[in-house]
């Protein structure tokens, strides 16, 4: 069983006049912080059951945060950018998140109730499906790798993982998918750079590529392609990359 939850942002609607959304929204720690809150110990919400008390990694999570995805642990999530400016926080997760105890003292970042359903997903082998997934397409450097205009990578590089040249992209997805369980065609990409700074006021921070695949799929290995869903696809999950949603095709 997993649960998706869908968050509603309130940005606002006039550009001049930014809701305090927008300035969290920009800073991806804060963000899965927020997030990470929706899944507090028990010693946590026993003690603490107004959230008075300072936020510390330790008191959330219980085996949901800062772990690999698996079935009963983790979540991941998905900021989508709607049609007319609105923003929605899409998370799958392996519990059912407690959004009020996480939003209790920010509830001004949300524009409704969060939304939670359930979701206990099975395939069959050729199933078709629409597909989003934002992703951190990442490899691991060599002394033969290229960057994106070809040239040959720093020495400093080499061990590392540095991101997927854009004429490789489609490629890093189908061998992902053949490693997923999952076939992918007709896919639209769109890719660009995030920079996550993890203190407001500190001008640090780290570039990582980010780029939306959407598109269709087929099923091709039921059982790998739902532990594909709930593990997510690439690096950087922290981040808001990883989640693969789908839809059926009418």
């Amino acid at each position: 069983m997993m649960f998706i939850s869908t968050l509603l942002i309130d940005t606002g609607t006039n550009p001049d006049r930014p809701r305090p959304a927008r300035s969290w929204l920009r800073n991806l720690y804060r963000v899965h912080q927020r997030l990470c809150m929706a899944f507090p110990s028990k010693e946590r919400e026993g003690k603490d059951e107004d959230f008075l008390d300072p936020f510390k990694p330790e008191d959330f999570g219980g085996g949901q945060v800062h772990i690999d995805r698996r079935t009963g642990n983790g979540f991941l999530f998905r900021i989508d950018a709607q049609l007319g400016g609105t923003v929605v926080i899409l998370v799958s997760s392996s519990i059912r998140p407690n959004w009020d105890y996480a939003f209790h003292n920010a509830g001004h970042f949300l524009a409704a109730p969060p939304q939670i359903k359930e979701y206990n997903p099975s395939f069959k082998k050729g199933q078709f499906f629409k597909f989003r997934l934002t992703a951190n397409p990442t490899r691991r450097c060599t002394k033969n790798s290229k960057d994106s205009n070809g040239n040959p990578v720093n020495p400093q590089y080499i061990g590392k993982r540095i991101p997927v040249p854009f004429d490789m992209l489609k490629e890093w997805l189908i061998v992902r998918g053949k490693k997923g369980g999952f076939a992918i065609h007709d896919t639209v990409v769109q890719s660009g750079y995030i920079y996550i700074y993890k203190q407001d006021d500190k001008p640090e921070s780290k570039r990582l590529l980010s780029v939306r695949f959407d598109g269709m799929l087929t099923v091709t290995d039921p059982d790998q392609f739902r532990k594909t869903i709930v593990a997510g696809i690439g690096s950087g999950k922290a981040f808001g990359f990883g989640l693969l949603s789908i839809a059926p095709v009418k």
